[in-house]
């Protein structure tokens, strides 16, 4: 028998079920005023971002992540030059946001300073220099009084947060009133991108539960999935408009948008993957059908 790795991480996902993978060193542990922090390095996935004890991204294939929260939105729209983001305080999504030659000014609004700066000394793949670039305003504050006070639209806003833990306050921008005010936020054009949580058969209430509540707010919500290797499994997005739908672009179309757009490669999404992507499979279209749960500030989503 081989010998055992003696060293894992390993992530509570439900009282049921927990995944984990071995640890070839800890980087850095410690913690911020809001949430604990550790870069770890594995053999599976390289470098990882741990937050309040849940992977964010690795390595290995944080571009499946970020590609998938930001081109969808950022193709739909016909002309993107204004984004918001809320969270990414690693800067991948930033990073993808900046690749669109439409671009002309990105709001990022992290509340946490010390992510932004652990992930420049340990993780600097991720954000390749993003926060240095000149169309960027990088903000430490509450995301939710920052839209709740500015006067500006965006053409698109990208919401990438962590889970809803019940001690953290990012519960509150998963609810039907936070929702309610992003749609005042946005551009005629406007569409707002999150993450929604696992789509695993086990744990995809939180993701059905989300879209739910963006159709209290917007006319045209699109979920749709992606699988992400370190995350455990498939994993939910939305994107969410009064008048623009990404499932009505064809892959001929999407590839058009990319070559006209974006200043590089990407690895992961195309025309024929934002087709897929969208194809929710059966069990999971049945499941959105019988369950009609809205969030709310006073009846919220937590995930273990």
């Amino acid at each position: 028998m081989k010998e055992m790795p003696t060293n894992w991480f390993w992530e509570y996902v439900t009282p049921h079920l927990i995944q984990q993978f071995s640890i070839s060193d800890i980087l850095y542990s410690g913690k911020s005023e809001f949430q604990s922090i550790q870069v770890i390095d594995t053999p599976s996935f390289g470098k990882c971002l741990i937050l309040d004890g849940k992977i964010q991204c690795s390595e290995a294939d944080e571009f499946i992540y970020h590609e998938s929260l930001v081109h969808p939105p950022m193709i739909t729209h016909p002309q993107p030059e204004t984004v918001f983001i809320a969270g990414g305080g690693e800067g991948a999504t930033l990073r993808e946001v900046l690749a669109h030659s439409t671009v002309k000014r990105v709001v990022m609004v992290d509340i946490d300073k010390k992510v932004p700066d652990i992930c420049k000394r340990f993780l600097p793949s991720l954000g390749q220099g993003s926060f240095e670039d000149s169309r960027v305003e990088l903000l430490h504050t509450d995301a939710m009084k920052y839209l709740d006070e500015t006067q500006e639209k965006f053409d698109v806003i990208i919401i990438d947060l962590t889970e809803p833990l019940e001690e953290s306050p990012a519960y509150l921008l998963y609810t039907q009133e936070f929702y309610q005010g992003l749609k005042e936020k946005l551009t005629q054009d406007g569409l707002v991108a999150l993450q929604s949580g696992s789509t695993s058969m086990v744990i995809s209430l939180g993701f059905i539960a989300v879209a739910n509540t963006l159709r209290t707010a917007f006319s045209v919500v699109a979920p749709y999935q992606a699988e992400i290797p370190s995350f455990g499994g498939t994993w939910g997005f939305a994107v969410a408009s009064q008048n623009l739908d990404p499932r009505e672009l064809s892959p001929e179309e999407v590839d058009r948008r990319l070559s006209r757009r974006v200043s590089k490669p990407l690895r992961f999404y195309d025309g024929l993957t934002h087709r897929g992507m969208f194809s929710i499979p059966k069990y999971l279209r049945e499941e959105m059908a019988r369950e009609k749960r809205i969030i709310t500030k006073d009846q919220p989503l937590f995930t273990y």
